[in-house]
């Protein structure tokens, strides 16, 4: 059994077709076939079903695809590591996620390139969870997000919480009240902006969040069809996590693709939206952006970057950010990451 075998393996099982495997591998088709036979040969099994069109895993074919595409992932992962171990460089590449480049990028990396000439910048728009996949890639060598991951190969930082506020249409009857609650804001039309969930271990239910704060859950609040008062169905999308956290659930809301959708929607008018706070000069001839009471709704912003490979520029990156946060006054907590190259 070697790697070309369970390459040619998994290119078969992906694709359902020896002639779009044998393309894929840029191998001929006998060729493709005769590692294939051979790999189930040395195993004593047959893993590819090939009476069937398109092509069919067996039961034993199946579990072989499972575990190995996870370790050959790993050692994709492995040998991306021992690369750029081996050949250090001067370009930092950063993921991000637009609601981060402002809390984060946006003075920072003047600093940065201030202090350190030496760095080159390359920054690349990627989702929380698509720089989990970058990281290991080394499509990337930091992410700025905003959740928090659990995978072994990854380790991460929180930065700080960046409190949010409410955007609403100019025209609003809450426009200009300076001090919202989410109470208040229930009965709007909340517009819904990440594409990705929060980790289950960093949901809520609305029975557990009711329980947890009975000043409110006594309180008039509007629930939305999909989530009745009596539901202890797990409340996942950021925002309506933090509504859940006070026992609320907003009258109605709607999905969008990307935060300038959602800010574009309050613009027109057809709702509101909770952003972070560092975000609230966008539109603002159109949108009233309000703080709320509320001092514990925030957005944490997460570094990550491999475990046990930090790129040796990280630390000027973070010098700098932490430079900027002391020069505003904003409340941070300074860590690093640990190398262990």
């Amino acid at each position: 059994m070697d790697l070309k075998q369970l390459n040619a393996f998994i290119a078969v099982a992906d694709l359902r077709s020896f002639s779009a495997a044998a393309t894929k591998t840029g191998l001929s088709q006998p060729s493709l076939s005769r590692l294939l036979k051979q790999l189930e040969t040395d195993m004593g099994v047959v893993l590819i079903d090939r009476y069937h069109r398109p092509l069919h895993l067996t039961e034993a074919g199946s579990f072989f695809y499972d575990k190995i595409s996870t370790i050959l992932t790993e050692i994709d992962t492995v040998t991306s590591m021992t690369q750029r171990l081996s050949a250090p460089s001067s370009v930092l590449n950063i993921g991000f996620v637009p609601q981060c480049y402002t809390a984060c990028c946006l003075k920072s990396l003047p600093r940065l390139n201030s202090s350190a000439p030496d760095i080159d910048v390359n920054l690349k728009d990627i989702s929380s969870y698509q720089q989990i996949d970058a990281l290991k890639s080394g499509e990337i060598d930091i992410g700025f997000g905003r959740f928090a991951h659990q995978d072994p190969w990854i380790q991460q930082i929180l930065l700080r919480h960046e409190r949010y506020v409410v955007a609403l249409p100019k025209s609003h009857p809450l426009a200009n009240v300076r001090k919202q609650r989410l109470i208040d804001l229930a009965n709007n039309r909340l517009i819904l902006y990440h594409q990705t969930h929060l980790p289950v271990s960093s949901t809520v239910t609305i029975e557990t969040a009711t329980q947890a704060n009975d000043k409110l859950s006594t309180s008039r609040v509007n629930r939305a069809a999909t989530h009745e008062a009596a539901s202890s169905e797990p409340i996942t999308e950021p925002l309506l996590h933090l509504f859940a956290q006070y026992g609320i659930s907003p009258f109605m809301t709607t999905t969008v693709s990307d935060l300038q959708v959602a800010l574009g929607l309050v613009a027109a008018g057809e709702g509101i939206t909770l952003v972070p706070a560092s975000l609230q000069t966008v539109r603002t001839e159109q949108i009233s952006y309000q703080r709320l009471v509320h001092e514990n709704v925030t957005s944490p912003i997460y570094l990550h970057t491999l475990e046990d490979f930090v790129h040796p520029k990280i630390p000027d990156l973070l010098t700098a950010i932490y430079h900027v946060y002391e020069q505003r006054g904003i409340t941070y907590r300074q860590q690093n990451f640990v190398s262990q190259a």
